[in-house]
């Protein structure tokens, strides 16, 4: 087998493909499951190709295995099957999921595939994505603000050598206990927006993407940050994110309620 030569994402030859995968995980339909369902099949040939994509020479095989887990969470209802809005049977949605780790180590492990693995384990996202589209999550209308939110969680988690990163931490901290009861029940009726308008699945990628925000470790000074205090930050921010998700399917006075506490993460202008 080919040994390892890539080590970053952008420098993978078959870069597309991936990207077209990854972006489209949140956005897979419940038709869709079936249609992977369906098209999925295993032998001794793609459980071989399977093996070769997964070796610890391949390609990033370490970044496969965390977007195995991302695709893990992101339906993790429907895996279990046991919420009102699931309409597909669990056992349907696990043979799914089993085609779309198929795909995910075939297009990072192309390189090391001959052209008729690659085929084979593409074969089922390609019977229900025929088109290649290497394209964003959708975060819908208030995208950019979802993603200034987002990206601002990198100084929260570098606060340690940040005095005004970590004075933010510690307001947002404070800020997490007001009007506790009162945001938990507008974010259970701001995820039911986002189950009416069919972003429930990109409302656990915003989640994902939060707790992956505020937990890059501090390599250079090892400072050890209260955990429970960071799941309040990490929850007041992700509750805002998904909040601004869903801005065009909630009341005005429920968005401000979610998105008040983080105002400071992002030009006023921009969120009041």
């Amino acid at each position: 087998m080919p040994r390892r030569t890539v080590q970053h994402l952008e420098e993978h030859p078959n870069l597309s493909e991936i990207l077209g995968v990854l972006a489209h995980l949140a956005h897979i339909g419940d038709q869709d499951l079936t249609v992977l369902a369906e098209a999925w099949t295993n032998n001794s040939s793609i459980a071989a190709a399977r093996d070769r994509a997964l070796h610890p020479d391949s390609p990033l095989v370490l970044e496969v295995l965390a977007a195995f887990e991302a695709v893990a969470e992101l339906f993790s209802d429907d895996l279990a099957g046991e919420a009102a809005y699931v309409t597909v049977d669990p056992s349907v949605t696990v043979t799914a999921l089993k085609a779309v780790r198929d795909a995910i180590a075939g297009a990072y492990a192309k390189p090391v595939l001959s052209k008729a693995e690659h085929a084979e384990l593409m074969a089922p996202w390609r019977a229900a994505f025929p088109v290649l589209r290497a394209e964003e999550p959708d975060l819908g209308p208030q995208a950019d603000l979802v993603k200034a939110v987002l990206s601002a969680l990198p100084r929260l988690a570098a606060r340690c050598h940040d005095a005004e990163g970590q004075q933010l931490f510690e307001a947002l901290v404070d800020l997490s206990y007001v009007d506790e009861s009162d945001r938990a029940g507008a974010r259970d009726s701001a995820f039911q927006a986002a189950v009416i308008t069919s972003r429930r699945r990109v409302w656990a990628l915003v989640q994902r993407s939060g707790a992956e925000g505020l937990s890059r470790p501090c390599y250079s000074c090892g400072t050890v940050t209260d955990a429970r205090e960071a799941t309040r930050v990490r929850e007041l921010v992700s509750d805002a994110a998904c909040a601004l998700l869903v801005a065009d399917a909630v009341p005005d006075e429920l968005l401000a309620l979610l998105t008040r506490p983080v105002a400071r993460l992002v030009p006023t202008q921009r969120l009041g």
